[in-house]
């Protein structure tokens, strides 16, 4: 059993880090490059970010319950599970916090598009703050996967 849940602490992880950089840095730069209508782009990848972040959240939470799981002792170890939380809590600011208040703005500037909107300006803050805690994701993923890989070859 305890193998089981190792291996999906290694899914969980892959899981998580790769839809962050895929979507984050590949489907959606595509998907704005490809498609004309930048108002469908958007709400395209909205759709996309906002799947990905309900994945991080499940995997995040495994991630958390599986270092609690082995009573994490070593120095690397708790700093895996802050590495870990502050990603988690990353999640959560923007799932619930920076998107829902981006749909809102984009919802009431219709017909508009935001870009053409007295909402714009207030969009674009909240769309900055929102790729900083992104990428800082994105990079604490990488930090996270780093250290697995140099686990495994030590082992």
């Amino acid at each position: 059993m305890k193998n089981i849940s190792h291996h999906l602490a290694a899914l969980s992880l892959t899981a998580w880090v790769g839809s962050l950089w895929a979507i984050g840095y590949l489907a959606v730069p595509v998907l704005f490059h490809a498609q004309p209508d930048k108002q469908l782009a958007g709400m395209l990848a909205g759709q996309m970010f906002s799947s990905a972040g309900y994945l991080g959240l499940a995997c995040g939470l495994y991630l958390l319950w599986y270092h609690f799981d082995r009573k994490c002792e070593s120095a690397v170890c708790r700093k895996l599970l802050v590495v870990i939380a502050a990603m988690l809590a990353i999640t959560l600011v923007i799932q619930l916090g920076l998107q829902p208040a981006m749909a809102d703005l984009k919802a009431q500037a219709l017909p508009l598009d935001i870009t053409q909107s007295n909402f714009y300006g207030r969009f674009k803050m909240l769309h900055g703050i929102s790729s900083i805690l992104y990428l800082i994701e994105s990079l604490l993923g990488g930090f996270l996967v780093i250290q697995r890989a140099g686990k495994r070859a030590v082992s």
